[in-house]
């Protein structure tokens, strides 16, 4: 095992030139190991052997912006675009409570169509009806004002991936009017709101190197979130990065391992980007130290749509529909399905 594994095992404090020493590890097997090793250990201290469920509804694919990795970015006029209202967000939402969902997720483009005030409505029509769940969204980048009204109108979490904390790196993957500044901005503002935060980034985008990484895994030791989501990068065919290669599965496992570690009682997902990477991908997330999946709750005729990354799976045994399936998957790997909250451990 090297050596700078060894140090991160004993203490977290690393600085940006040992944490890229750290990231190219990922490639001795011994050092992968004793890291899921030692995630696994404290994934389980603080969660058992739950795994928690989120119910995902992707209700619009609308965006302002033109991120240059994305399927339904602005620039791209072959999407399909499409919109839920009020009242189907909240059929999903039914549906999924009948399965056993105690969290929703709505996730979506950032669409000027969903004002303040109608996404207000859509947030306090879903508490309403279940006050018992949980409700996260996933909007993207708002004002302070936004935020704080959203998280008055009953929002309990926010996902806002960071993608990557490399400034340049950013630069590269985002048009001018973009801000790696004002993303991060947006997540110390939620904080400061009381938001249960997300945060998150691409493995293997174009042009990642071990030190983008590594100012990942810094930024994510400063902003402490409650949740974080990564998963391998995967082109889309209408994207400037159609010819690129995807996303390392193993590293992703990886720096699973190195997060859970890093920050021990977040939630973390075992991505459905993963599960399109590797077909045992969700399942190996758990054992590398996720403890979250997020079915798809959304219309069936409109998850093909949402359509991020090429061959992105929206049928089959993701989908809520099949809650059993996923339940038998999960317990394969030593876990068991929660209908819970999971909120972070405090």
């Amino acid at each position: 095992m090297e050596k700078i594994v060894q140090r991160f095992l004993e203490r977290q404090d690393l600085e940006k030139a040992e944490f890229a020493e750290l990231v190219r590890c990922a490639a001795d097997p011994e050092s992968a190991d004793a890291l899921r090793a030692r995630a696994m250990e404290l994934r389980r201290r603080y969660y058992g052997d739950k795994v928690y469920t989120r119910g995902l509804i992707e209700f619009t694919n609308y965006c302002q912006n033109d991120c240059y990795y994305c399927g339904i970015r602005r620039g791209n006029r072959l999407a399909v675009r499409y919109r839920l209202t009020k009242e189907e967000i909240l059929e999903c939402c039914r549906e999924g409570y009948a399965l056993g969902f105690r969290t929703f997720v709505l996730q979506g483009g950032e669409d000027g169509y969903y004002t303040d005030g109608r996404m207000e409505d859509v947030i306090r029509s879903v508490k309403e009806a279940y006050p018992d769940c949980a409700l996260t969204l996933s909007v993207g980048e708002k004002s302070y004002e936004s935020y704080r009204r959203f998280r008055q109108a009953g929002a309990d979490r926010y996902l806002l991936r960071h993608e990557t904390a490399d400034d340049a790196h950013y630069r590269r993957l985002h048009p001018a009017s973009q801000s790696p500044e004002r993303r991060r901005q947006c997540l110390w503002d939620l904080k400061e709101l009381g938001y249960q935060v997300g945060a998150g980034f691409m493995v293997g985008s174009p042009g990642q190197t071990a030190e983008c990484l590594a100012e990942d895994l810094l930024f994510l030791r400063r902003l402490a979130p409650q949740m974080v989501g990564i998963g391998p990068f995967l082109p889309h065919h209408d994207t400037i990065f159609a010819r690129e290669r995807a996303g390392s599965v193993e590293l992703t496992l990886y720096l699973l391992s190195v997060i859970r570690i890093l920050l021990p009682k977040a939630l973390i997902p075992a991505t459905t980007a993963l599960g399109t990477a590797d077909p045992e991908g969700r399942e190996r997330g758990l054992l590398a130290g996720a403890n979250v999946v997020m079915p798809n709750l959304s219309p069936v005729g409109k998850r093909k749509q949402y359509e991020l990354y090429d061959n992105k799976i929206c049928t089959g045994e993701e989908a809520a529909e099949c809650l059993g399936c996923l339940a038998r998957r999960v317990e394969s790997v030593g876990f068991r399905l929660v209908s819970e909250r999971g909120d972070a451990a405090m």
